[in-house]
């Protein structure tokens, strides 16, 4: 049957091109994207700020047990937002363990050298540098208050190179101080985090933000101690505070370096998109293959007929979609090598990955591409020909002849349970945000896609039939011939219009939700925002910085606001939720929040604010007591005295400066808006009491948001985008296909005096009703979609669509349609009839 195979694809040359450009495409996606998930999985960091030490006691994730629906207890490890710490007691005990000779504390501190031409720096204790090591490459270690230890990168980066015995500003702690620079340092690693300073143990004591605790604690061994011995004991001491124990690999992922950040990236956007890049791929690939199988039911009856056993089909068959199979993963999986490296530079150009993070391994995923292809692909085969290979000869060539004209009730109740699972799938999105928003769009969509596939026979018939008196009163005979055309090849045209109602429905929801959401969170910020000015600094300012605000003549009221994380549960799953922490004295004067329920000015205490979505999706009401975590892991319980609906531009959470005191990385403020009447207020001078400060126009923020919302929905972009664009692509694939395989009926009618003119008019009629058809379905499934989500997302009853977008989306359908069809059925057409009647496509 090999040879065979092998001669009917020489024969269907046709078919097997085409079912070749799904597979090959769908390999290169799948190739692509399985590759940029498998290097964020096989990324491990190197140990760098702590590669000198043998075990790192930190606090850097939370444990969450909660239940499923089922009863089934669950375990989920969060990071924490920002970071957790550990109690400086601990080290004494520590120090008392056999085996252990060094045990430094390690406090991070926010600083900037405004002298050197680098971003935010980190300060710490000078014990610490142990943990890496740094050693002194100029001067000494320093040995007061007033002394500092300069990194070598941060020396080279002044205008003038800093040296031993300099004097240098730097900001930190919310205010600029001076040091006498005791010497440089270098680091014995490379690695991606920020450069270092270093203060005496008990002045970055003195500055740390958390008094009595630590960022980390690190231990180096002495080279007889038992390994297995002391972490042992490292970790029953570090337990009992609440701590854990880091060792080897695991001392890397306390880095928070690009890198690091990267890596989550790849893994999450995998996560939510993924699955459903995989489920495009399979259903275009398995409708395509379908598509091809079901063209050739001729060729398989006669088979039959001439004594072929039903093995023997399959054989061939298999043999066949085997052999196009493996070409498409010989041109796809290089392709999609390439396509990767191609992401990666944009990627990084763009600030989602640092320069050098390495796209590795590719075994892995060419395996699993190859192995969902083959399966996929054979599988569609043989439940196409299923029914042609079961049935006796004879009644396999009357079925060729003739079109069923009954189908499964199976079919339609599986279909009608579909439909009602999507707009079940509808309530589910009240639950969703950020990236699972699009993952809850993307699923709504595909059922109810699968859906209309399901259906999709029904949905043909019943089309033509109302679709019939149009297409006559439009076109006539040729009108007639349509109708009947699409009544009669219902069956037929379900794969056709499938990919049709796929394009539609992607391009006309999916893309507009993230325009929607950009969109939403520009206009909420902007709205909502009713200072004129907000104070910045990048070290953060200290709360002195809202009085003086509100002593400067002119401002009518100063807000301070520091952004943070929390994390709540969402149904019953642990959830990182934006935050802000606001002085509640005059903030309904500088931010308009669209309160609907409570007060702001009642935020005081163990209390909070929620958006309404964030409200509904914890089944929290006004007055209500709801339990979460804070950014560094405490948990809380806080009465909800507002709900408001501005939570995509100012967060959905919304707490007391005082409730986060002492479990933010600073205590300091992010920004402080100002309020002033009549323009008179003089704010120079509130900038000249905090060095390193500075003041702009909150329009300003608004342009700087607008820009990173479009950075950041880049990549969601790209990825829809490649969604589309296949669908597309399997709509015009598969619309060329049915063109083709009509030779021998359009052959037939010329020769029974349909003229040429009449065949074209004729084919329009039918691209038009089932073009229709399609924008109807699809429209509708675009639509419910996408007024589901943004609704439920942004609280606006109509979503927001470009003039532009849904011309793009009609005017693109129909001339993917039209020259899809019109120009296959055009060549086939100057086929003289009497040939035409013998092709096979």
């Amino acid at each position: 049957m090999l040879g065979l195979a092998l001669r009917m694809l020489r024969h269907r040359i046709g078919t097997a091109i085409a079912t070749l450009v799904a597979l090959a495409c769908g390999v290169m996606i799948l190739m692509s994207v399985g590759l940029l998930v498998e290097s964020g999985l096989r990324y491990t960091p190197a140990p760098q700020r702590y590669a000198a030490a043998d075990i790192v006691v930190a606090n850097h994730d939370i444990t969450i047990t909660g239940k499923e629906f089922d009863g089934t207890t669950i375990t989920t490890r969060v990071r924490l937002p920002e970071g957790g710490t550990v109690p400086v007691d601990l080290a004494e005990q520590l120090r008392r363990v056999p085996g252990i000779t060094i045990v430094a504390v390690d406090r991070s501190i926010r600083a900037v050298v405004p002298i050197a031409a680098t971003s935010h720096t980190l300060a710490h204790g000078w014990s610490s540098a142990a943990l890496t090591p740094y050693r002194i490459v100029d001067g000494r270690q320093p040995s007061a208050d007033g002394e500092v230890a300069v990194d070598l990168r941060l020396a080279k980066a002044a205008e003038d190179e800093i040296r031993p015995g300099d004097r240098i500003p730097v900001l930190v702690g919310g205010a600029v101080r001076t040091y006498t620079v005791s010497g440089v340092v270098e680091r014995a690693v490379d690695g991606d985090w920020p450069a270092a300073l270093f203060f005496t143990d008990r002045h970055a004591a003195a500055l740390n933000p958390h008094p009595g605790r630590a960022d980390a604690i690190g231990i180096v061994l002495a080279s007889d101690a038992d390994t297995s011995a002391v972490v042992a004991e490292v970790r029953r001491l570090s337990s009992e505070a609440g701590a854990r124990v880091y060792t080897g690999a695991d001392r890397g992922t306390l880095t928070q370096s690009e890198a690091l950040a990267a890596r989550d990236l790849l893994v999450q956007v995998g996560a939510a998109f993924g699955g459903y890049v995989v489920a495009l791929v399979v259903f275009v690939v398995a409708g395509t293959v379908g598509l091809a199988v079901r063209h050739r039911r001729r060729d398989l009856a006669l088979l039959r007929a001439v004594a072929a056993t039903p093995g023997q089909v399959r054989g061939m068959l298999l043999a066949e979609v085997v052999q196009v199979s493996i070409v498409a993963v010989v041109v796809g999986i290089p392709a999609g090598l390439f396509v990767t490296d191609r992401v990666h530079r944009q990627m990084i150009a763009r600030g989602f990955v640092p320069d050098g993070f390495p796209i590795s391994g590719g075994v892995l995923s060419a395996v699993a591409v190859t192995a969902v292809t083959l399966l996929v692909a054979v599988t569609a085969a043989l439940i196409a020909a299923g029914r042609t290979v079961r049935i006796r000869p004879t009644e396999a060539l009357g079925e060729v002849a003739v079109e069923p004209s009954r189908n499964s009730r199976t079919r339609l109740v599986i279909g009608l349970v579909t439909l009602g699972a999507g707009v079940s799938l509808t309530m589910v999105t009240t639950v969703a945000r950020g990236p699972a928003a699009l993952g809850a769009a993307l699923g709504m969509l595909y059922v109810f896609v699968l859906a209309a596939a399901l259906l999709a026979p029904w949905i043909n018939r019943y089309a033509a039939r109302a679709l019939g008196p149009v297409l006559r009163a439009v076109w006539g005979d040729s009108g007639y011939l349509a109708a009947a055309n699409l009544r009669a090849n219902a069956q037929g045209m379900v794969t056709v219009l499938t990919a049709l109602v796929l394009a539609v429905g992607f391009g006309g929801s999916v893309w507009f939700l993230q325009d929607n959401l950009q969109r939403q969170t520009v206009a909420q910020t902007r709205d909502g925002m009713l200072a004129q000015h907000a104070l910045l600094s990048p070290v953060g300012l200290p709360q002195s910085a809202v009085a003086d605000a509100r002593a400067v003549p002119g401002v009518v009221a100063a807000t301070g606001i520091r952004r943070t994380s929390v994390i709540t549960r969402v149904m019953g799953e642990p959830q990182e939720v934006s935050a802000q922490a606001v002085d509640p004295d005059g903030a309904d004067r500088t931010l308009d929040l669209t309160v609907t329920e409570g007060r702001l000015a009642d935020l005081r205490g163990a209390t909070v604010a929620l958006s309404t979505l964030q409200a509904s999706s914890q089944g929290a009401e006004l007055g209500d007591q709801v339990a979460m975590w804070l950014g560094d892991g405490t948990p809380v319980t806080l009465r909800v005295v507002a709900l408001y609906e501005r939570g995509l531009g100012f967060g959905d959470v919304t707490l007391n400066r005082e409730t986060v005191d002492g479990h933010t990385a600073t205590n300091l403020d992010d920004q402080v808006l100002i309020r002033t009447e009549g323009g008179g207020a003089a704010l120079t001078d509130l900038v000249d009491r905090h060095p390193g400060s500075s003041l702009i126009d909150t329009a300003a923020i608004n342009g700087e948001l607008a820009k990173d919302l479009a950075i950041s929905a880049w990549l969601n972009k790209l990825l829809i985008g490649v969604m589309v664009g296949y669908a597309a692509l399997a709509a015009a694939n598969t619309m060329v296909m049915a063109a083709l395989a009509r030779g021998r009926e359009l052959a037939l009618l010329r020769l029974v005096g349909v003229t040429r003119r009449q065949v074209k008019r004729m084919v329009h009629a039918e691209q038009v009703g089932l073009l229709g058809t399609s924008l109807l379905v699809g429209g509708a499934i675009a639509a419910i979609t996408l007024v589901s989500v943004v609704r439920t997302l942004t609280g606006e009853p109509v979503p927001y669509v470009p003039t532009a977008g849904w011309i793009s989306i009609i005017g693109g359908t129909a001339l993917l349609a039209l020259a899809t069809t019109v120009l296959p059925i055009g060549a086939l057409l100057r086929t003289p009839p009497v040939d035409g009647i013998g092709v096979k496509e």
